[in-house]
């Protein structure tokens, strides 16, 4: 029985990145809409009752609180999605390519280190400020990035899609590094030692033929996961190195990494990423609340690095790498497109969210301020990265569309 390709949905895109970047847009959008609904669900919840909603988060279940299983448990699936989604990249993606990769990799570290230097140097400078939390801007949320891209970026060139799509997977890596790094605490070597060899029979399993079952990877996975969340190390890095460490084949039409994403993506974001959503983004919102995000320095900085932090960060990494090297912007590109997609990959929410759990623990007085930070400052990309990107796509339709002078084009030409 013959074996059916798998339509796109970008149609100019040629090459072996054209499949896999078709899917991933396709799917984030989904899960970045669903996202939102599940935070704008848990700002009600929280303003509604935030009694009974902290008393949800604070329910246990087995080892660990249900706000707990959310971020060390069921994000280490997105965190493998991550995995698999690198190892792609690296392999035969665009990563693949130093030349292609060079100017999305330095974007993506100038975009993590702008924010970052914002936030501490507001943090630093005024009084009450709390430096701990320069991480929490660094991020930029694939799913809600291109999930605005998709619906308002219309005529945009494919190239800009490729460009944040990149973008997005360097800064995932960049976001795993500075996780595994610097909020690791206390490392207890056997158990990390029981982690690492979880990952290295992975290995072992993938290169063997004979074990394509995926039922057989399930409670290895859950017991790498156990002893890296013993280990020390966050919980989530186990998710990127099983990730990471399974087998892709070009040759092949549905290799393992097709077969886990195909599987575990429309879990992730249509359950895991919201039930996270939920459990993070309650915060009250009132009026005191909303101005200490423009006067404490906390808020401030996490909002001025993701809003200002970013956009900067990314165009003078894009326009130096341009300027002292030899890559080049994508067909079609220009540098006002950059700029609007800059802004847009300031939308920060999962993983920053995240880094808010481990900079601020709920206990802490600005774990609250933190968190409505990340969403008023992903808010404002959104609305700003969003309005320029749909500008930008108009001006590419008007460029695009036929003179009524141009002679016509012959059919089959």
């Amino acid at each position: 029985m013959a074996v059916r390709r798998r339509g796109t949905l970008f149609r100019p895109v040629s090459g072996p990145d054209a499949l896999h970047l078709s899917d991933i847009l396709r799917n984030e959008t989904t899960g970045g809409l669903l996202m939102l609904a599940a935070t704008v669900a848990a700002l009600l919840w929280a303003n509604i009752s935030y009694h009974s909603y902290e008393a949800v988060r604070s329910t246990t279940l087995g080892p660990l609180t249900i706000e707990a299983w959310a971020a060390d448990g069921l994000l280490t699936v997105f965190f493998f999605i991550a995995g698999l989604e690198l190892k792609r990249e690296f392999v035969e993606g665009s990563l693949s390519r130093p030349a292609d990769a060079m100017l999305p990799i330095v974007a993506a570290l100038s975009g993590m280190l702008f924010p970052a230097g914002i936030y501490a140097l507001i943090n630093i400078t005024v009084a009450g400020g709390h430096p701990a939390g320069w991480a929490v801007p660094m991020a930029t949320d694939i799913a809600f990035a291109l999930a605005v891209l998709a619906i308002v970026g219309a005529g945009l060139p494919q190239a800009v899609r490729a460009f944040l799509l990149t973008l997005a997977i360097a800064d995932d890596l960049g976001s795993i590094i500075v996780i595994a790094v610097f909020f690791a605490h206390g490392l207890q070597i056997w158990w990390f030692a029981g982690a690492l060899a979880c990952l290295g029979l992975w290995w072992l399993m993938q290169r063997s033929r004979k074990v394509e079952n995926g039922w057989f990877y399930v409670p290895l996975f859950l017991l790498g996961w156990w002893c890296m969340l013993h280990s020390g190390v966050h919980a989530t890095i186990a998710g990127v190195g099983f990730g990471l460490l399974t087998r892709t084949n070009a040759d092949e039409l549905n290799d393992p990494i097709d077969r886990w994403q195909a599987r575990v993506e429309p879990w992730s974001a249509g359950l895991i990423v919201p039930v996270f959503a939920l459990m993070s983004a309650g915060v009250k919102v009132t009026g005191e609340a909303f101005k200490a995000l423009w006067t404490n320095p906390v808020p401030l900085g996490i909002i001025c690095g993701l809003v200002i932090g970013k956009t900067v960060g990314i165009t003078l990494g894009s326009w130096l790498t341009a300027r002292f090297t030899s890559a080049e912007l994508g067909r079609g590109v220009v540098w006002r497109d950059i700029i609007a997609v800059a802004c847009l990959a300031g939308i920060g929410f999962t993983v920053s969210m995240l880094m808010t759990d481990l900079s601020f623990p709920r206990s802490h007085m600005y774990a609250d301020e933190a968190k409505a930070a990340v969403l008023a400052g992903s808010a404002i990309a959104a609305l700003v990265g969003g309005a320029l990107v749909r500008h930008r796509g108009r001006q590419h339709q008007r460029w695009d569309a036929p003179h009524p002078d141009d002679p016509p084009v012959a059919a089959g030409a």
